[in-house]
């Protein structure tokens, strides 16, 4: 073998060696590459079900809230009634006191400014 066959063996096999690394480099950000591509599809591909379930929750929430407020202001009209009924009873009491010459003790505070602003 000649001086010059050696030289290009050499630089042939040295060549193929970095051609190997740089193949292999490629290879391994390519995986890296195709593994990011397939973990994006998978997020995009469970968006729409991920919204449904917010979706779902948030009507959960809201279907409860409204049953909620429903009881409540059906518990705030019933103790409305009630007040009216009692100031009511009281007037009437009251009136039958005077009638009869007795003078009724003084309502509370509370009572005073109700009557007198209604809230």
């Amino acid at each position: 073998m000649t001086l010059w066959a050696g030289l290009v063996a050499a630089f042939g096999t040295a060549g193929m060696v970095v051609a190997g690394l740089f193949a292999a480099r490629a290879t391994t950000r390519a995986a890296a590459a195709t593994a990011e591509a397939t973990r994006a599809a998978a997020r995009a591909q469970a968006e729409p079900t991920h919204r449904a379930e917010d979706r779902a929750a948030f009507d959960a929430i809201k279907t409860e809230l409204r049953e909620e407020l429903t009881a409540t202001r059906e518990e705030v009209r019933s103790l409305r009634s009630l007040v009216r009924a009692f100031a009511w009873y009281v007037g009437e009491l009251s009136s039958q006191m005077r009638q009869r010459g007795v003078e009724p003790p003084a309502p509370p505070d509370r009572v005073d400014e109700y009557n007198r602003t209604g809230v």
